[in-house]
């Protein structure tokens, strides 16, 4: 039926564009429905691992800060205790080494050294010079303490420190001059010539100075302060091996509190455990643990402080990370709702104007065509534009039939084989990889691959792909040529991505290969093969030889890769082959190839040689240009010079893999 002659106005009331669109996209609606599922519990449980991340090297920096200030205290302290003890026997001298010790160092608060009692008898029974810094950083002031109102002879810090052997950080203080600066200070036992401890060296730093976050401004006081509210806030804080507040953001508590002291408060233990941790020294960088303190839910990361018995934490509510994981999933899905919306209209737009050419092309060939075609086309039962293609056609092929002997009369043989061969030689190629460098994302894989076929199609076939981290490729050599070798090396081909899909080891691939070609194979064609599978994690590779050339190693040195004799595919389905494996050093290179390459023939009938090969490669890896493309570039002119105007009588097929990892 002619459909040029309906009557009715509408033949195809169903557009197929429109049909097309809204299928497509029902189907992008529901997969992208999963995906975006999928996406927002990634970006929940990313949000969470780089929240834990993030906090603790926050945490990191800031006890790097500390450390770094404790550190300038310890080395002003050790580098100045013998210039002190060679000046015991000058009391003048010490208390100016005291100023000076402030004045270099402007982490430094305050610096004072105690002798033992009656030490310097014209000095009295005390003697303890003392340099402070003043209001001003740039002054310092320098006086001397002690009698009957400031008796360090009795205080248990000097006792404790004169007894002991070694320097250590005193529990924090108030400062003396106005009881609300909190100090802490690196004190250091003192010896005479005797090697007996005559003094305590105490060098005096503000807790406000190691922890400014949340130091008051100048001139107020911690009674000043705001009065600090817990819920929903991040904060640092502190504490020593007591569980003594060194460090809050409500600066009240620091001295006068201790962790522990609001621990007990909460009904849980998960804060008192947590304190434990802290004040025995542990460490919790990352873990993604939740805790209770002071009856909120928070994520806790603290660290010790090096060289002291003090501890460091850092607080972020819960409420902060949920709200950044719902933010960010919540962009995430609006920008897929907004892709979606996009790809609705430029997809229908697009399919519509792509499907207008074949309502043109069938008005086009209805017009050309002028006869009646013997051969019956399918029906088809859609309403809409393919409809008219299929009915243009119906009428061009009525419109030839009267051409058909001409075209054939017409045609030679030699155009219609030479036809038929650069199909097949374009189909062949199109089976092979032919995008270089296939993995341009990837860093620890270079490959690069040749075939050049000695007539319109030929039997050599290589191959390969990545799945599961495991790069599988494979090389081979089909017996005889033309196109029943090219029809072998596709079947051999397609065998090899089907099975090596599913299976992982060589030696099974080409077992699956060798029993599927030799059922059935009563032209007694076979294939020499090479199958290798390298796991870019490792470096190993693992491989099966069927009868192929052995491939080389162009690495820490060239050479070939021991194979086990094994037979080629097709000759004997029941034939067991062997498998092996080598680990690969990053940098080297395997080069496969076929005896297209050394066997290939100049005029003479010389054969281009293994030794070339190895001589060539060995000069490659000494030039450092040994990747996959120049390396077989490099090959291929070498062949083509040596060949020079010789037929070429043989495929040439080369693969080189470089592992990088």
């Amino acid at each position: 039926m002619n459909f040029w002659k309906r009557k009715d106005k509408s033949p195809y009331p169903r557009s197929f564009a429109k049909r097309l669109t809204w299928r497509i996209m029902f189907t992008l609606f529901c997969v992208m429905t999963i995906v975006s599922l999928i996406i927002f519990l990634i970006a929940w449980f990313t949000t969470f691992a780089q929240a834990y991340l993030l906090t603790d090297r926050i945490l990191l920096n800031k006890r790097a800060n500390v450390e770094r200030i404790l550190a300038e205290v310890y080395a002003a302290s050790v580098n100045t205790v013998p210039d002190i003890e060679n000046s015991l026997q000058r009391p003048d001298r010490v208390a100016a080494i005291m100023k000076r010790i402030v004045e270099l160092n402007p982490s430094i608060r305050s610096c004072g050294i105690s002798f033992r009692q009656s030490y310097y008898p014209q000095k009295g029974r005390w003697y303890c010079p003392y340099a402070v810094r003043g209001d001003s950083d740039s002054i310092v002031m320098l006086t001397t303490i002690g009698g009957l109102e400031q008796d360090y002879l009795q205080q248990p810090w000097f006792t404790e420190a004169m007894k002991s052997k070694e320097a250590y950080w005193s529990k924090p203080f108030f400062a003396d001059t106005d009881k609300k600066t909190p100090l802490v200070a690196y004190l250091m036992p003192i010896h005479d010539e005797r090697d007996s401890t005559v003094a305590v060296l105490g060098v005096d730093v503000s807790l406000f100075k190691l922890f400014p976050q949340y130091a008051p401004p100048p001139g107020s006081t911690p009674d000043d302060a705001t009065p600090w509210d817990a819920e929903n806030s991040l904060y640092y804080f502190a504490v020593d091996s007591t569980g003594t507040f060194l460090m809050h953001p409500d600066v009240r508590r620091v001295i006068n509190k201790s962790y522990f002291d609001y621990a007990r408060q909460t009904p849980g233990t998960q804060d008192d455990e947590l304190g434990q941790d802290m004040t025995s020294g542990k460490t919790r960088p990352t873990g993604g643990h939740m805790d209770e303190i002071e009856g909120e839910t928070v994520m806790v990361t603290y660290h010790p402080i090096e060289h002291t018995p003090w501890s460091m934490a850092l607080v972020v509510p819960y409420i902060f990370i949920k709200f950044f994981a719902y933010a960010f999933g919540g962009f995430l899905l609006l920008f897929i709702l907004i892709g979606l919306i996009v790809v609705f209209f430029a997809g229908r737009r697009g399919i519509k104007k792509a499907s207008r050419p074949l309502r043109q092309l069938a008005a086009s060939a209805d017009e050309v065509a002028k006869g009646h075609f013997d051969t019956p086309l399918p029906d088809i039962n859609s309403r809409d534009e393919i409809h008219l293609v299929r009915d243009s056609f119906e009428n061009m092929q009525h419109s030839l039939t009267k051409y058909v002997d001409e075209l054939r009369e017409a045609t030679a043989q030699k155009a219609a084989i030479e036809n038929e061969m650069k199909v097949a030689h374009d189909i062949q190629m199109s089976m092979l990889p032919k995008t270089f460098p296939p993995y341009p994302e990837r860093t620890d894989i270079d490959i690069f691959g040749s075939l050049t076929p000695a007539k319109g199609v030929g039997g050599d076939l290589f191959d390969f792909y990545i799945r599961d981290e495991k790069l599988f490729f494979c090389i081979g050599d089909v017996s005889g040529k033309g196109v029943p070798a090219s029809l072998y090396m596709a079947v051999t081909r397609s065998l090899f991505r089907n099975v090596s899909a599913h299976v992982s080891e060589p030696a099974l691939i080409v077992s699956a290969l060798n029993k599927a070609q030799s059922e059935g194979n009563d032209t007694n064609m076979f294939v020499t093969l090479f199958v290798g599978v390298l796991d870019l994690h490792t470096g190993l590779l693992t491989y099966c030889n069927a009868g192929h050339n052995a491939p080389l190693l162009v690495g820490r040195d060239v050479g070939p890769l021991s194979c086990d004799p094994n037979l080629p595919i097709g000759i004997l389905a029941d034939f067991n082959f062997s498998q092996q494996h080598v680990s690969i050093d990053s940098g080297t290179t395997v080069f496969l190839f076929t005896d297209g390459l050394n066997e290939a023939e100049d005029s003479s009938h010389a054969q281009f040689g293994d030794m070339r090969i190895w001589e060539l490669a060995q000069r490659l890896l000494s030039e450092g240009r040994h990747q996959p493309q120049t390396f077989i570039d490099t090959m291929v002119d070498s062949v083509h010079r040596f060949v020079g105007d010789a037929e070429q009588s043989d495929d040439l097929t080369m693969l080189a893999i470089q592992y990088k990892r």
